[in-house]
């Protein structure tokens, strides 16, 4: 599990959503993002869905997943 507390563009706020990482100042779950691209979609059909999230802030994230996944 990615430890999401140092990216910049989530938040996780108690009793919001259920307390999971959400793109900040929205009620979208980061994980939305990933089941999406995961199913084929791409960013800017992520953007287009999920109104409120900007691409800085999809970026952010897929640039804190790739970090995560080349750290030893």
């Amino acid at each position: 599990m990615l430890d999401w507390s140092n990216c910049a563009a989530v938040e996780r706020v108690p009793g919001k959503v259920s307390g999971a990482w959400l793109f900040k100042g929205t009620r979208v779950p980061v994980a939305a993002l990933f089941e999406n691209l995961e199913g084929g979609a791409t960013v800017d059909d992520f953007l287009e869905w999920f109104e409120g999230v900007a691409r800085e802030q999809v970026e952010c994230v897929l640039k804190h997943a790739e970090q995560s996944l080349t750290v030893a």
